[in-house]
């Protein structure tokens, strides 16, 4: 058999997978587990939102759109900005649809890097950061954040970390897989080091939905003199429940906006346009539904922060997203013996905080975006295990 290995590109060839499907290859041969480990609402999409879809297709809208999308989407996109971010961006020319977050993220490193340049990120983060990062030639920079600060980006550290050839920043706030996020005041000190080091800002705020007790989310765009050094990445899938739509968007100035059209235009033409037709109707009509599962979210929230550090797994307590993060390393055990032990004996999935970055160790992901019911029955199994845990421990 022919070595066919040898025909993979170095950079592909070396880059790992998705801790979190790894892992999930894993939870595939136990179907009966509570899974406290995927990304995705349990939700199902508003029925407004749905049939939105319906009648698109009825009515045959099953055509390519503009590259850039549908025109009245972006209009849309462009209004809601405006009113739940103060963003003002023209729908002609400074907003592209794409098809979800990670393909507007993929396209930014596409269209900003060239080979050796550096990025920054901070960590844990999304699993897909470093590797876009990565196929682009570029130099992935990961900048650590800690429980003690929620995993807030200090930008003290970020100070620290910057070298120079150093391009772009990404920054996700609210933040998968810890649920930080940042402040105002924290805010402008990270667009003061924007600044000052003359670098671009990608900003994947795709939670910003879903952030909680009041607190209003602010986007690095809307501080002076970020706009025209800021990407702003949204999409449907989290905050509408739109996982399985695909649809995402990426707003900034014309110029990078124009340059990942180009990409985007020869990788993927368009996005589905029966999702750009459902999105419109998210936009304008769902607000009501957003609320409605936010508000679950959060009072499940509440009940799985508790339970973790009752159980004695320390876990700050996340004020977005739909994601808990605890410390899993009190048993001399590393995180993912430990997830894996716990799927074993007591069925629940949850993932190894490494699955996020070397900064992740000690830690585990565990989603509060299944039901409530679900979440108790998990909890309870979960004390069990570290109960026999603590038991062996002092034996």
């Amino acid at each position: 058999m022919s070595d066919t290995k040898r025909y993979i590109a170095d950079h592909v060839r070396v880059l790992p997978k998705s801790g979190i499907r790894e892992f999930f290859s894993i939870v595939e041969q136990n179907p009966q587990a509570i899974s406290l480990g995927v990304g995705e609402p349990d939700f199902v999409t508003p029925w407004s939102i749905r049939e939105a879809a319906i009648f698109a297709l009825e009515r045959g809208k099953t055509s390519y759109t503009n590259n850039f999308g549908l025109l009245r989407l972006r209009k849309t996109f462009s209004e809601y900005l405006n009113t739940h971010f103060e963003l003002d961006y023209r729908p002609e020319d400074e907003i592209l649809v794409t098809v979800g977050v990670s393909e507007a993220m993929d396209i930014a490193m596409r269209a900003l890097l060239n080979p050796g340049d550096k990025v920054m990120y901070h960590e844990p983060c999304f699993v897909a950061y470093m590797p876009s990062i990565a196929m682009t030639h570029a130099t992935p920079i990961a900048v650590p954040t800690y429980a003690k600060d929620d995993f807030a980006l200090d930008p003290e550290v970020l100070e620290k970390y910057w070298q120079p050839g150093v391009k772009a920043l990404i920054i996700n706030f609210p933040t998968n897989p810890t649920g930080g996020v940042a402040e105002r005041a924290r805010l402008e000190k990270i667009a003061k080091f924007a600044i000052e080091k003359d670098i671009v800002v990608v900003s994947d705020e795709v939670y910003a939905e879903l952030t909680f007790d009041g607190a209003k989310h602010t986007s690095i765009a809307t501080l002076p003199g970020m706009k025209d050094r800021t990407i702003f990445l949204h999409g449907m899938s989290k905050a509408w429940a739109m996982t399985g739509f695909r649809l995402g968007y990426a707003c900034g100035p014309k110029d990078i906006i124009d340059a990942m059209m180009k990409v985007h235009q020869y990788a993927m033409m368009c996005a589905p346009i029966l999702s750009q037709e459902a999105a419109i109707e998210a936009l304008k009509n769902c607000d009501d539904e957003v609320a409605r599962m936010r508000e679950s979210y959060q009072r499940r929230r509440d009940f799985i922060i508790r339970r973790w550090n009752e159980i004695g797994l320390p876990c700050h307590m996340p004020k977005a997203t739909f994601y808990s993060f605890p410390n899993v390393s009190g048993f001399g055990m590393n995180e993912r013996d430990f997830c894996l032990g716990l799927l074993k004996e007591q069925e629940v999935a949850i993932v190894p905080g490494t699955a996020f970055g070397s900064n992740g160790t000690g830690f585990a992901r565990a989603s509060f975006s299944t039901s409530y019911e679900r979440i108790t029955t998990a909890m309870e199994r979960i004390e069990k295990y570290v109960g026999g845990l603590d038991k062996a421990r002092k034996a």
